[in-house]
């Protein structure tokens, strides 16, 4: 297989040969094969690691229908199209082999992404969208984070036993293979089974853990996953014996952890979090941390680096406020809405989950209504984000913001929020408004990405902010509310919080003192990069996860 090996001699500190596995990877708005922040993250790792010249290659799913496009109804009400992709820029390889899926076999095909197209290492995906398998096994590959739950799992052994077979079948033997979340378990079982050896698995397996959310960490029937195939085919004593799980039920995260030498959680915060989630089992590997950052190179709009690092904050301010416009446009066209440059920009943009908290300015009724109608100082609001297409507790509140700004002026909910969209909103925006329940957020990494353009971030204190916000220095911080108080206190602090910084901080500074405003602009863009650039993330995944001691 010469034609798919790396087309760069590996740097010296790079030697060691990873396979990285991951569910979703956000490497191009072309390439539909992401959904949120875990994709963002995986692709911003692949085009860090061909940058470095890493001895490392991608291994994911071609899903034929992404994740979903996010379309509107008639009432503005948000909607979900299924819609079948083809990529002329991927490459057969020709590579066409069998799984075991619910005892049944499974023909897989390998398509590959060569570096030149997106600037990424070798990364290869798995299909059986094939007409050899019958209609139920071609549907594994077809919706990404699919809400059935046997095809979930049927997912999940694509990924693991499919991404083994295709190492296997191209020579790569990895010295560590990288699971990005728990998703790719079953290649940790099909390795087992080979050689029955736990030490082998913790040699050679790493870890990465992204949420302390429940839902994030998934439990599931011990014997559904057995029936399925999801422990190859290992006896279950055999695998309750390694993975030290006696119940009916198993921990995708947990039982990650037992089997792997190390994991990380993707933030300081988070990786304490982690311990203290997790430290009480037996077994558990140890977990360090390694704080999630984005590609700089492929967020920064190159005109604002260029200002920046000239030290013309006008030139800075003006290509801002070019940036504002270019988004507007995209409003305009979304809502019929036309916004003003002039304007204090405020986004909401992430994936819609309750811990998130995407409509807490609009809980305090009063309070929000005297922003959208201060003429004084006046805000223009922006919400966007894709919930789960089967989230609809997350669609009811996406929806209600779309109900709640109609007659609205100045606020909007925009729709397709993917990497196309989610530049144009950081490279617009003023403030990037960030409000998840501290300790729920393990890393967000919009925010960084924000900062790279010459917006500040306004948020509470969780996942990435304590490493790198100073409130007034470089961002806006809403105070940790007590943890003390119920989940409903804490909301009503932060909301005041929040109400209190926009009101007597961050308003005032827009309009009032612009030159202080654009040092502040220009602390966060000086400071978020080189640690949260990704190159600095991909290098510290070599010295802390690859290495070879344990």
């Amino acid at each position: 297989m010469k034609k798919f090996e790396h087309p760069y001699k590996y740097a010296p500190s790079y030697q060691t040969r990873v396979a990285y596995f991951s569910m979703e990877y956000g490497i191009d708005q072309a390439l539909k094969i992401f959904s949120g922040g875990l994709g963002f993250l995986a692709g911003s790792h692949m085009r860090s690691a061909y940058d470095l010249k890493q001895n490392l290659i991608g291994i994911g799913i071609l899903w034929k229908f992404g994740y979903y496009d996010q379309e509107r109804k008639r009432d503005q009400g948000m909607d979900v199209l299924f819609m079948e992709r083809y990529y002329n820029f991927l490459q057969d390889t020709g590579i066409v082999f069998d799984i075991s899926v619910d005892r049944h076999p499974v023909k897989v095909k390998a398509w590959y992404l060569a570096p030149e197209v997106f600037g990424t290492v070798p990364m290869y995906f798995l299909s059986t969208d094939l007409p050899e398998n019958d209609y139920l096994a071609q549907t594994i590959c077809h919706r990404l984070y699919d809400s059935d739950t046997a095809a979930k799992i049927a997912q999940y052994i694509l990924l693991g036993q499919g991404g083994m077979k295709l190492l296997d079948l191209l020579k790569y033997k990895p010295d560590k293979i990288h699971l990005n979340e728990a998703h790719g378990s079953p290649a940790i079982f099909y390795d087992f089974y080979s050689h029955k050896s736990i030490q082998e698995l913790r040699n050679k397996f790493v870890f990465t853990t992204h949420t302390p959310v429940p839902a994030g960490n998934e439990v599931h029937d011990i014997l559904f996953l057995k029936k399925m195939g999801f422990f190859h085919d290992s006896p279950l004593e055999e695998i309750r014996e390694i993975t030290h799980e006696f119940s009916d039920h198993y921990n995708l995260t947990l039982g990650a952890l037992r089997l792997s030498g190390r994991a990380n959680g993707v933030s300081k915060l988070h990786g304490e979090v982690a311990r203290t989630m997790w430290g009480g089992y037996q077994e558990v590997c140890t977990i360090d941390h390694i704080t999630n950052a984005q590609h700089a190179g492929y967020w920064t709009d190159p005109q604002l680096k260029h200002q920046l690092e000239a030290e013309d904050l006008e030139a800075l301010a003006e290509r801002k406020t070019a940036l504002k416009k270019k988004l507007f446009k995209e409003v305009a066209d979304q809502t019929g809405k036309i916004f003003d440059e002039k304007t204090l920009t405020i986004v909401w943009a992430r994936r819609f989950a309750p811990y998130k908290r995407a409509d807490l300015l609009t809980w305090d009724v009063e309070a929000f209504d005297k922003l959208i109608n201060d003429m004084q100082m006046p805000v223009q609001i922006i919400w966007a984000g894709k919930p789960y297409p089967m989230d609809y507790g997350a669609i009811s509140i996406f929806n209600k913001l779309v109900e709640i700004t109609k007659p609205l002026k100045n606020a909007a909910v925009l729709v397709h929020y993917e990497l196309a969209l989610s530049k144009l909103l950081k490279q617009g925006a003023d403030i990037w408004l960030n409000t998840p329940r501290v300790t729920r957020e393990a890393s967000g990494t919009s925010g960084m990405t924000a900062a790279m353009n010459a917006t500040l971030n306004f948020t509470t204190n969780d996942g990435w902010i304590p490493e790198f916000a100073e409130h007034k220095h470089n961002a806006f911080v809403i105070p940790v509310a007590d943890p003390n108080k119920s989940i409903e206190e804490q909301d009503r602090e932060d909301l005041q919080n929040a109400y209190a910084i926009l009101n007597k901080e961050i308003k005032p500074l827009y309009y009032l003192n612009k030159i202080q405003w654009m040092k502040m602009i220009q602390n966060s863009m000086n400071e978020v990069v080189p640690f949260f650039d990704s190159g600095r993330m991909a290098e510290e995944y070599y010295k802390k996860l690859y290495a070879n001691s344990q």
